[in-house]
């Protein structure tokens, strides 16, 4: 009978999956069918409850099942009877939230009590709302990526489909777009430095590691930007110099002594080991240096592992060093005579992108497409990235650096304040004055405003339909502009932008001179704040007209440009150097492979020390209680002071502080070598040696050396990635990709038995394709394996005359390649793996943790403040620099959820549906949380925060809304990181907001009577009719991000499991 007493715990797993119902009680812990029927002791506990208390009628049955326990209380000052008559603002907003009290008692009397402990809250506690499946399963489809709507990668049905799709659109890209210009270029270089390898003259004189040349050549390949070349150049020789000068320092020491000597091996391996660490640590912390940590891979495996033995000829690095600088060199030539890219052409395509999606956002009115605002998103990320790219490398360009900035941060803006336009409106539905309007169906108690909407429209329509088409012709304008002053476009035609900016300015004016007559005229009164449509005309109206003061700014500044950048200039780079070496350019980034994972991780570190920085400051609520003492009152903080949290102390002479800052530094370096750095150097440095083994036994040395086995080791280098180790689809396509390459070499040789123009043949046909897809396709590392593979072995066998046969070469210097592919992906797949399904899990989490601290300093900086301490210009940028940031991490989100479709799963196939469903629903929190500070920027002067005892009556509700939302959010996240069951009974948002709803509809009727005796100019007028309106829109955006978090709730659940007391499966539950 004692653990009677006790309730029992159930843990629900998703419903996605299939069932597993489970429950544990007792000491023992022990697992039993979650569908097994209770307990005889506890059915017949539960009826003496239920005959001790009476026996409820159904109503009061269902009334208690909805219980809230709100803790201690105390008496309130206004007692229920004395409430005036409701404000019918207020009214709307409790309509707004009424489908998000469906298991809340809307009726709950709480005889004036109401909890009022500093610093702490008591949450409301009710039935969870019912989870449909299928319906679940619906919405969650409609969030889907298109890419999940193709077939999936690893079905059979849809391979050779896949690879003729492929197939067209490779004829399709090399014929009509730049993309055959950069593979031409690419293979120019290739085939100049392979005929000068099958030159005998030249092939004798590059001695028997000729083809270097064509390596250097296919590594820093010429089809990219002039300045990405030169910086290649220069990278990859830099790294050549420093493998070679370490190998040979390596060299030296072995062969220094005769005890050196019989020991060679060791020293060998051990130089090797620590130039592997440290290039692998370096090729993870400096993106920048990854050419040039590449190329000394490349140089000090040669150098150690190639053509060993006891006795050193220094010739060797001679052989290696000259036929790579001579490879970059014919890359430079071409890369700078074939069709050059100076630079412009990429900015100058993504602004033209970002513009052509800017003009569809703005043909308004449209339907709400979920579709278009991810597109917004993600070319608000593009947009940085090319500015980036644009002021890392030399270019030779009109575009000023400076000016580009400007303006990507203008047309952010402009991106910015369209995701705030409600594009569904009736402006332009509604009949003109005289028709009789179609009455739509309205709540009761909500006037109809019909004839305020039909003034607001005969008034407004045709202004706005005005300033719509003026933004859209300074969009085109300055489309062309752009495209003029970066060189992509030849037109005769004048691009007109001058014009297209006094028309939008005369639009404006227009506009502004209708909207004052407007508010001037006494048909529209203080009634327009009663009625939902007529405020969402206003929320349609209000962004268009700030919409064109960002598209006007634009464009101005596209003016400038065009103006002053009117002649071609060598740029040096200008991007900050701190940030430039952790950065590279575009086509660094592609050939360096796992371009999404790598953008996801870089945004999560970025934007986890932003956070982490807002994270550590903390907010100190005002005291209750007013001392009399002036002294003491001083030490009490103020509403809405932030004080830092400060780690360490920063006193500098302290010896303490002192102690304390070495230990925290010497805690600094441990927790880094913790990390992927550490872990990708230590599985280089592993694989490496292992493999390199053979080369210095005496018994294995001999077909070491005979057969350039060397490669398996530089092989194992180019493959391995710091951040993604490969599927098992990468696997079998790198080792094809390998094997063909090591086939066809044999066939290049064995065809025409070594004559130069046969190979030449066969190398264009192979290597055409091979190199689209090591320099173009999103495949760059099986491509670069296997051009290595066809140069290696047609010219190793080339070079020897086929000895001792062609067959052998082939398949022993494959066998190589194919050691060093496996190794590296085995090795990724055994030590700290990528797997992608895994860090979408955190990765939701993580935003849901960073969503709350967004929300609780928005809520803490533009909304809850006291007078003096309201945001400023630098906390609005703040705020947006923090919300592009946290726009980028849903777009990485998604990319990484693509990855998953591309992993095996042995259990079962991975379902995102869930996954996508809480992306989806945790970006529309944070869009409203957005929306809230926009609108508290227009409301908070009009906001009931003057006077004390209105601050001191609204504390408690307001910070219980707050609070539980935090609450809730931190819930959520703990049980995605942790991947652990949900409680199924969480803290209702929808009744803390409902609660301090009611307590300012109290508060809105009295100073509703106040204001009807004051008279109100004009222009004060106009302004409150935009705090009403963004009042509305304000409200409105706090009880969508009470529902977005009921969204949150419910597929949490179904990716984590729920636990469930077992009380309710005895009411049917």
């Amino acid at each position: 009978m004692a653990e009677e007493g006790f309730p029992r715990i159930q843990f629900k797993t998703p419903t996605f999956k299939p069932r597993d119902d489970i429950e544990a009680g007792g000491e023992a812990n022990l697992l039993r069918n979650a569908t097994q029927k209770p307990s005889t002791q506890r059915l017949s506990l539960l009826r003496q409850r239920r005959s001790k208390n009476g026996q409820p009628s159904s109503s009061q049955e269902s009334v208690a099942m909805q219980d809230v326990y709100l803790g201690s209380y105390s008496r309130t000052s206004t007692p229920a009877a004395s409430i005036a008559a409701p404000s019918p603002r207020a009214s709307t907003f409790h309509l707004q939230l009424a489908p998000l009290l469906q298991a809340v008692d809307s009726d709950l009397e709480t005889y004036g009590l109401a909890e009022s402990r500093d610093g702490f809250f008591d949450a409301s506690f009710y039935r969870p709302l019912h989870r449909d499946h299928d319906n679940l399963v619906e919405k969650a489809l409609e969030t889907l990526p298109s890419s999940f709507h193709k077939d999936h990668p690893l079905s059979l049905r849809g391979f050779l489909p896949q690879q003729l799709r492929e197939t067209k659109s490779f004829f399709c890209r090399v014929t009509t777009s730049r993309a055959g210009i950069n593979l031409f270029k690419s293979f120019l270089g290739f085939f100049i430095t392979y005929i000068i390898c099958l030159i005998p003259a030249s092939r004798d004189w590059l001695g028997r590691y000729n083809y270097i040349i064509v390596i250097s050549a296919i590594i820093n390949h010429p089809g990219r930007p002039l300045g990405s070349q030169i910086d290649g150049a220069l990278m990859t020789t830099l790294g050549t110099v420093a493998g070679l000068g370490w190998g040979s320092l390596a060299l030296y020491v072995s062969t220094s002594t005769a005890a050196a000597r019989s020991g060679y091996g060791g020293i060998l391996a051990t130089f090797l080991v620590i130039f592997a660490v440290f290039i692998g640590w370096l090729r993870c912390i400096l993106i920048r240096f990854y050419q040039a940590v590449i190329a000394a891979g490349f140089a000090i495996f040669y150098v150690c592992l190639a053509n060993t033995s006891q006795t050193v000829g220094w010739m060797k690095v001679f052989d290696y060093g000259i036929p790579w600088v001579l490879g970059q060199g014919v890359c430079l030539v071409v890369a700078s005579v074939i069709f050059p890219d100076a630079g412009s052409r990429a900015i100058s395509l993504a602004l033209h992108d970002s513009l052509v999606t800017v003009k569809i956002g703005l043909a308004l009115p449209h339907q709400d497409s979920l579709a278009l605002k991810r597109k917004l998103a993600l070319q608000f990320v593009n947009l940085s990235q090319a500015v980036r790219d644009f002021t890392i490398d030399f270019t030779i360009s009109r575009f000023s650096p400076d000016h580009v900035r400007d303006t990507r941060n203008l047309l952010q803006g402009v991106i910015r304040s369209i995701l705030s336009i409600r594009p569904d409106t009736m402006l332009f539905d509604i009949p003109a004055g005289g028709d009789n309007l179609v009455e739509s169906v309205q709540p009761k108690g909500i006037p109809r405003g019909e004839k305020t909407m039909q003034l607001i429209s005969d008034s407004l329509r045709e202004p706005t339909r005005e300033l719509i088409d003026a933004m859209m012709d300074v969009i085109e304008h300055a489309d062309l502009t752009i495209m003029q002053i970066g060189g992509q476009e030849e037109s005769t035609r004048e691009p007109g932008l001058s014009r297209a900016v006094d028309r939008l300015r005369s639009a404006e004016q227009s506009f502004d001179t209708a909207d004052a007559l407007l508010v001037a005229g006494p048909e529209l009164s203080s009634s327009h704040a009663k009625s939902p449509e007529v405020i969402e005309l206003f929320l349609f109206i209000h962004p268009v007209r700030q919409s064109a003061d960002k598209v006007e700014a634009f464009g101005q500044k596209v003016i400038e440009m065009e103006q002053k950048d009117r002649n071609w200039r060598i740029r040096a780079p200008s991007h900050p150097f701190t940030k430039a070496i952790m950065r590279t350019n575009a086509q660094v980034r592609h050939d360096r492979g796992g371009l999404t994972a790598a953008f996801y991780f870089r945004g999560k570190r970025q934007l986890d020390r932003t956070m982490a920085d807002l994270q550590s400051v903390a907010y100190a609520p005002a005291a209750r209680q007013h001392h009399a003492d002036d002294d003491l009152t001083k030490q009490i903080p103020n509403i809405g002071m932030d004080q830092r949290l400060q780690e360490r102390p920063s006193g500098k002479t302290s010896k303490t502080s002192k102690r304390v800052n070495f230990r925290y530094w010497l805690w600094q370096v441990v927790h880094r070598l913790q990390g992927f750095e550490s872990r990708f150097a230590f599985k280089v440095a592993l694989v490496t040696t292992l493999v390199s083994i053979p080369a210095w036994l005496p018994q294995s040395r001999g077909w070491w050396n005979n057969n350039e086995s060397w490669w398996a080791v530089v092989t194992v280098w180019a493959m391995m990635h710091p951040r993604v180790g490969g599927t098992f689809q990468d696997l079998a396509v790198r080792v094809s990709s390998a094997a063909i390459g090591a086939v066809w070499g044999g066939f290049a040789y064995a065809a025409g038995g070594g004559n130069l123009y046969v190979m030449a043949v066969f190398a264009t046909l192979f290597m055409i394709p091979m190199l689209y897809r090591f320099t173009q396709s999103s495949h760059p590392r099986s491509g670069i394996i296997g051009c290595i593979s066809f140069t290696v072995i047609s010219l190793s066998a080339y070079t020897s005359g086929a000895q001792p046969s062609i067959i052998k070469i082939a398949w022993t210097r494959g066998l190589a390649f194919v050691i060093g592919v496996v190794s590296a992906v085995i090795v990724n797949w055994i030590l700290w793996p990528f797997i992608a399904r895994h860090e979408l899990r955190k990765s939701v989490s993580a935003m849901m943790l960073h969503s709350a601290i967004l929300y609780r300093g928005v809520v803490a900086k533009y909304v809850y403040y006291s007078e003096g301490e309201g945001p400023g210009p630098e906390d609005i940028a703040r705020s947006e620099m923090l919300e592009g940031r946290l726009r980028e991490g849903f777009v990485r989100m998604r990319q990484l959820m693509e990855l998953t479709r591309h992993e095996m799963r042995l259990r079962a196939p991975f379902d995102p549906l869930p996954y996508s469903a809480l992306i989806s629903a945790c970006e529309s929190f944070f869009e409203h949380v957005v929306q809230v500070r926009q609108s508290a920027l227009y409301f908070q002067p009009y906001m009931l925060a003057s006077d004390p005892e209105i601050i001191k009556s609204l504390t408690a509700p307001r910070r219980d809304a707050v609070a539980v939302i935090l609450l809730n959010l931190y819930i959520l996240a703990c049980a995605l990181r942790a991947y652990r069951p949900v409680p199924r009974y969480l803290p209702s948002a929808a009744a803390a907001r409902r609660k301090l709803l009611d307590r300012m509809e109290i508060l809105e009727t009295e100073q509703t009577q106040k204001r009807e005796v004051e008279k109100i100019s004009p222009e004060a007028w106009k302004w409150r009719r935009w705090a009403d309106v963004y009042h509305y829109a304000y409200s409105g955006a706090l009880t969508d991000i009470v529902e977005n978090l009921q969204e949150l709730q419910k597929y949490t659940k179904e990716v984590c499991g729920e636990v469930v007391w077992e009380s309710d499966i005895l009411i049917g539950k």
